[in-house]
């Protein structure tokens, strides 16, 4: 019987590791998607003779390395194995390494076919098949076998030294996790159940929603465990997944803190948007524009070693060896993606429409467990990732300035545009149904642009245009899902004598479209201090159905926290003006009575400033800072500067804003918080759609889009005072709906909520 192999790998992952030479080339032309490239494949395969074969299983080892992959298809009768392409536009404009690379994949098939059918020679074909026309561009060409098997070990020679490393690191990394020892010397309250949760998450195969409070440590509860069931479960992947920055850092962090001071095998990798990683940001990206693009690929290789020997791969870090090697440091963060053990990076990079780290995994079977920070914010990121619009501005803007071969495409779409708003007065119209007409004039001017782009010359295309080509794109796949969980809708802008229509598809339940990501993964984890009700989370993300969830009790000491309730105040909208002056006196008595830094948090800007006008005309001594809207990240920096320790004064901030949650303030530097509004979402039309929807999907409608979504915001801003163990602070909840049952349920158990005066 012989051994295992040492690696496996699969065709396109070891040529695009050593076939791959030249510049990096990304001037703009329309890729196909995954759905049209799988359109185009199969149209070509329908159009062969019988006894084609499709889609064949091939695979071949050398040396211990196990190559295997699936050719495109054969054709018996002419001995001629093909590797199909899809393309749009002219096809002398594909750039060189491209097809250098797609010969590469066809030669390693072809020795693989002819070592498993014992040829002695075979036929070669790339066939390009244009999009745009139908039409196939053969390029043939006939191998000795024992040329392509000669071709075939050169690659796998290239290749070995580089997988002997690898089998290397995984050994190693996966020894070490094996024995890996918590970071501190004993877990804090509620951590080890998290962990133990977590633990039996991953060693099932299940998805978790985990509740646990903030000052637990959920960051490294949550990578321990995982890591530690990685090798009994032969995991490929971790991916930890946040909202915003802070959370990132938190888990660099607590890798860091995992690593036992560099004794662990593991590789980290960070990553991050390219307009926060670019280099260039004026220059395109190709050779003859960027000089970290020229040669890019012959300088892959010495970047890509020297990233994984560190092992820690953050941002920082990547652009230091990018820098070194003269690559491109966001394109070489995409590229260690194959080669990192745990990436940690923004939701999208698993959960978008086009999400980076769900293609890799699922094209390269990894498996992954997916940990997900925050995880109460996946619910508004995932309707925003699956909403689109489109703005009337913006296609006369492109119909004034387009080239003469996309003026009658877009005046039908104009035209069409026009009819589908002409009924409407209102300002705003919402509609369960697409209107056919404008859809089909809208793919059809999305072709027309794809097509203009695919023969254009090779300058990069207007701004204007690129960017209308990619709103465009967006509508037209988001109306080919679209469903019950989602709506079209019609906004009417008046400006002036001509008002604008802004057409969306406004995605209401994200769960349809995050099913299948939950699904395709090992095992997920979503922890959040806010993950209550739990059905709520499960409804409206589609976690699957046998989720397991835990509730982690408090580490904190209700002695800790004083929760008051101002049962004698509305911030209703009709009680507002009547609400202003007992807030800003509740607000002084509190401060006086004991002063430090607070946060006063409500339901709008306007409502904030009128609280704090009236709080400065009663006490002008009294410090006090407001958030305004829009604030530049240097502003934001100063607002929770101003929190110092020791210090005394109130900032006055909006619930659900940028101070509401994701900010730690310790200690005394924030004593207390005043939450004047009971955090309802705003009653609008889009709001009411999400409540009718929700009523029809879950009969709790009101619950899952007003009161659950608030009471969340709510408790995430009180959970700014109690950071540690040995804070001490205060929170008033201003309004008499907190002295309700249904809400006071909603609220942290361990609270003890008296009545003030």
């Amino acid at each position: 019987m012989s051994p295992p192999p040492l690696y496996t790998v699969a065709v396109r992952t070891l040529c695009e590791f050593t076939a791959r030479a030249g510049d990096l080339d990304l001037r703009f032309t329309p890729s196909p998607t995954a759905q049209q490239g799988i359109a185009g494949h199969a149209l070509v395969q329908g159009r062969r003779a019988a006894g084609y074969e499709s889609e064949i299983a091939l695979q071949a080892e050398f040396e211990g390395l196990l190559v295997r992959g699936r050719a495109d298809g054969f054709d018996p009768a002419l001995g001629r194995l093909e590797e199909i392409k899809t393309h749009r536009g002219d096809l002398e404009r594909q750039p060189a390494h491209h097809r250098h690379l797609h010969w590469a994949q066809l030669k390693v098939y072809g020795w693989l076919l002819c070592q498993a059918r014992g040829y002695a020679s075979l036929r070669l074909a790339l066939v390009y098949l244009d999009l745009g026309t139908d039409r196939e561009t053969l390029i043939e060409e006939t191998f000795e076998a024992e040329v392509l098997r000669a071709f075939f070990e050169t690659q796998c020679r290239l290749f070995l030294d580089w997988a002997a490393c690898e089998r290397a690191h995984r050994d190693a990394r996966d020894a070490a996790l094996a024995s890996l020892v918590f970071p501190h010397p004993q877990f804090r309250a509620g951590q080890r159940e998290l962990a133990e949760a977590v633990w039996r998450a991953v060693k099932h195969g299940r998805c978790l929603m985990a509740q646990a409070p903030t000052g637990i440590g959920k960051t490294v509860g949550t990578l321990f465990p995982a890591l530690r069931a990685w090798p009994a479960q032969q995991l490929d992947k971790i991916f930890f997944l946040a909202a915003k920055t802070p959370g990132r850092q938190l888990a660099l962090d607590a890798l860091d803190r995992l690593d036992a001071g560099g004794a662990r095998p593991l590789r980290v990798l960070e990553l991050c948007a390219r307009d926060k990683t670019c280099e260039h940001p004026d220059k395109a990206c190709h050779g003859e524009s960027c000089p970290l693009a020229k040669g890019f690929y012959d300088r892959l290789p010495a970047a890509r070693a020297a990233a994984v020997a560190h092992g820690n791969m953050a941002r920082a870090k990547v652009r230091d060896v990018a820098l070194a090697h003269a690559v491109c440091p966001y394109w070489l963060s995409h590229d260690l993606v194959r080669w990192a053990d745990v990436v940690v990076g923004d939701y999208n990079y698993f959960f978008d429409t086009s999400a980076l780290l769900h293609a890799l995994a699922r094209e390269q079977e990894w498996r992954c467990a997916v940990l997900v920070d925050e995880a109460h914010n996946l619910i508004d990121r995932g309707r925003q990732m699956y909403s689109a619009e489109l703005h009337e501005e913006q296609l006369s803007e492109l119909r004034r300035d387009a080239p003469v071969e996309l003026a009658t495409p877009l005046r039908r779409l104009a035209r069409a545009w026009r009819e589908t708003v002409r009924e409407q007065e209102a300002d705003y119209a919402s509609h369960d149904d697409l209107p056919g007409r404008f859809t089909g004039a809208l793919q059809q001017a999305v072709a027309a642009i794809a097509d203009h782009l695919a023969d254009a010359p090779q300058e990069a295309p207007s701004a204007q245009l690129q960017q209308a080509y990619f709103d465009m794109l967006a509508f037209s796949r988001l109306a080919e899902t679209f469903g019950a969980h989602s709506v079209f809708d019609v906004t009417l802008r008046r400006r002036g004598r001509h008002p604008c229509t802004v057409l969306c598809i406004r995605n209401l339940l994200p769960a349809p479209h995050l099913a299948p990501r939950f699904e395709a993964a090992h095992a997920v984890v979503l922890f959040s201090a806010t993950l209550n009700p739990v059905d709520f989370y499960k409804d409206t993300l589609g976690v699957p159905a046998d989720a397991a969830d835990v509730e982690v009790a408090s580490p904190f000491d209700p002695a800790q926290l004083a929760v008051k309730v101002a049962p004698r105040i509305s911030t209703r909208w009709a009680d507002r003006d009547r609400a202003i002056e007992p807030i800003a006196r509740l607000i002084i008595r509190q401060w006086q009575g004991q002063p430090g830094n607070y946060l006063a948090f409500f339901s709008s800007y306007e409502f904030q400033h009128r609280v704090a006008a009236a709080v400065a005309s009663v006490d002008p001594q009294l410090p006090i800072w407001e958030q305004t809207a829009g604030m530049s990240e240097a502003d934001r920096q100063a607002f929770i500067a101003r929190f110092e320790p020791g210090g005394r004064g109130i900032g006055f901030a909006v619930l659900g804003g940028s101070f509401g949650e994701g900010i730690d303030l310790p200690g005394d530097r924030l004593v207390g918080a005043f939450v004047a509004t009971l955090g309802l979402p705003q009653v609008n039309p889009v709001n009411e759609l999400m409540r009718e929807r929700l009523q029809q999907a879950f009969g709790a409608g009101f619950d899952y889009a007003y009161l659950y979504p608030g009471i969340r915001r709510v408790v995430q801003a009180a959970g700014r005072v109690i950071r540690t163990r040995e804070d001490r602070g205060v929170v008033w909840l201003i309004d008499d709906r907190y002295g309700r049952g249904q809400v006071r349920s909603l609220l942290p158990r361990w609270w003890r909520i008296e009545h003030g005066t």
